[in-house]
């Protein structure tokens, strides 16, 4: 399987981002990542999204093993995680496997306890005749997906199987705490205040029994990011100025 990943280059730390479900390593051009923050910035297209190829497995450790082959790869010995949604439990489950490998992290809106379902994904039609006409059959996650949308020889559609990505989210599912809690690097939990996806109670909870954690509520929904811009970016910069002095 082929891992395709974007990378700013330069001399500084690095900071590796780790998309959601249905997302790609291009995230970080749609506000996951604010500009200039001083850090080499590589982002992974995880398995089954993006450019990188599509996989047997979608268990979360397999998604674990790709970052740390990044890593290898590159000949990155340390590294700030970033990562949203299914991204951010990466993160934080590489951090547990190999925790001198990471300086800190930045985990957006996943708990410690998951429980979703992409089912709805199987409603959405694997081709359409125009972009616009995916973006409208994709519903209320058309605007969301339009930017990773692709032409095909037949026609406009996702890189992102339907039923992996059901398969992937039901590996996904389940008790992480012992994972969270196995490290003390300094982290900053973001939770979008809209989320369905994580609780207040439980990001309040993640941040109580985790040494060195910060917690942040912002408004804003699952895709914090997108949706309150200034406020993450502001957050993020203040959390990696306490890391490196950035």
């Amino acid at each position: 399987m082929t891992l395709s990943y974007l990378d700013s280059g330069g001399p500084g730390p690095v900071l590796l981002a780790l998309h959601g479900h249905l997302n790609e390593a291009r995230f970080v051009h749609q506000g996951a990542v604010p500009p200039d923050l001083g850090y080499r910035v590589v982002a992974l297209d995880q398995r089954g999204h993006g450019e990188s190829g599509h996989a047997h497995s979608y268990a979360t450790d397999r998604y674990v093993d790709d970052a740390v082959a990044l890593l290898d790869h590159l000949g990155i010995a340390t590294a700030v995680l970033l990562g949203h949604s299914l991204g951010a439990a990466v993160a934080y489950l590489l951090a547990a496997r190999a925790p001198a490998r990471v300086t800190a992290m930045i985990v957006v809106d996943i708990g410690a306890v998951i429980d979703d379902d992409l089912g709805i994904t199987r409603q959405w039609p694997r081709r359409a005749a125009s972009k616009e006409d995916l973006v409208t059959a994709f519903g209320f996650m058309g605007s969301k997906q339009a930017y990773v949308m692709r032409h095909y020889a037949d026609g406009w559609g996702v890189p992102w199987c339907a039923d992996e990505m059901v398969a992937s989210q039901q590996e996904l599912n389940g008790d992480h705490w012992r994972e969270w809690l196995a490290t003390t690097m300094p982290a900053l939990l973001i939770h979008g205040v809209e989320s369905r996806q994580l609780s207040g109670d439980h990001a309040e909870d993640m941040a109580a029994r985790r040494s060195g954690t910060t917690l942040r509520h912002l408004p804003g929904g699952h895709a914090v990011y997108a949706d309150n811009p200034d406020g993450y970016a502001a957050e993020v910069r203040a959390f990696l100025r306490t890391i490196h002095g950035s």
